[in-house]
């Protein structure tokens, strides 16, 4: 299907895969029983395992086993925010770059709000076919917004009813990666322009470069062998802005996690390891003062 059958948007199917995976571990972190759907639908990635059962090597396997609960975990760290954050009063929720995200159908929301998912109109488009084909009902009030994040998707948003005097909780998973570094301060600017006092932002940096020992690991390897995704092609390659700091200037509090302070938390997930792919991964969140 058109948006997510090569580039960026096959590691959508890829992250979705992934979370199939963890949905039918015994010791799943987080459960999304929509994923093996959209992985299923699209021929690039219809043969791709959805259970534990059918990775070859099991969790050995570097992008099924490591990076496959990776990406569970950080969607178990990531759920818990924006519960945290619409629980704390956040009334809108914006997914920067929603992918195959399945949030807005797979939470128990309270009453009255929003969720505003942004991506490209194919990445949606296949969204929507294989949601409508499982005839999926949102749990909360749902606005899909198709445009590119490098572009002026502020006035989208705008236009879809987003209000910027209402807290909000925006996330950015899986994204800033893959944008270049002018496109992520334009987007760190924005959320800070339309974020009313109570809003939070959750987002994943890579915070260097990565060295040409790490660059041949596993991970990036079994990527590219197994499914044809070249992560590190992906990645744009500038130098990264620091968006935390960013924030910091702009009255905004953070924390800044490693993803392996979550695998010591939860019991489960990847640990580091000698010329790690994850170890430059941080996890970002920040809050704006006010009410």
């Amino acid at each position: 299907m058109p948006g997510v059958e090569g580039g960026v948007g096959l590691t959508a199917l890829m992250v979705a895969a992934a979370r199939a995976i963890e949905t039918h571990r015994p010791d799943a972190l987080a459960a999304d029983t929509y994923a093996e759907h959209f992985v299923r639908a699209a021929e690039a990635s219809a043969a791709w395992p959805v259970r534990p059962a059918q990775v070859p090597g099991g969790d050995a396997n570097p992008l099924w086993g490591r990076l496959g609960r990776y990406f569970g975990l950080r969607t178990r760290v990531l759920d818990d925010f924006l519960v945290r954050s619409v629980h704390a009063g956040a009334r809108q929720v914006v997914l920067l770059g929603a992918g195959l995200d399945t949030r807005a159908f797979r939470f128990g929301w309270p009453p009255d709000r929003v969720v505003y998912e942004i991506d490209r109109d194919g990445v949606l488009t296949f969204k929507h076919h294989v949601l409508d084909d499982l005839a999926a009902v949102p749990a909360t009030t749902r606005r899909p917004i198709a445009t590119d994040l490098r572009e002026d998707w502020a006035r989208s948003l705008l236009n879809a009813g987003f209000d910027p005097a209402v807290p909000t909780a925006w996330l950015a998973e899986g994204l800033l990666l893959y944008l270049p570094s002018a496109a992520e301060r334009r987007l760190i600017d924005t959320v800070d322009r339309l974020s009313a006092g109570g809003s939070t932002l959750g987002f994943e940096v890579k915070l260097w470069a990565e060295s040409p020992q790490v660059r041949a690991s596993p991970v990036y390897v079994a990527t590219r062998q197994q499914i044809g995704v070249d992560l590190l092609a992906l990645f744009d390659g500038e130098p990264r802005p620091d968006s935390a700091g960013r924030l910091r200037e702009l009255g905004w509090s953070t924390a800044i996690h490693t993803p392996f302070d979550f695998t010591r938390r939860h019991g489960h997930g990847p640990l580091p390891e000698p010329n790690d792919a994850l170890a430059s991964n941080r996890w970002v969140f920040a809050d704006k003062p006010g009410a």
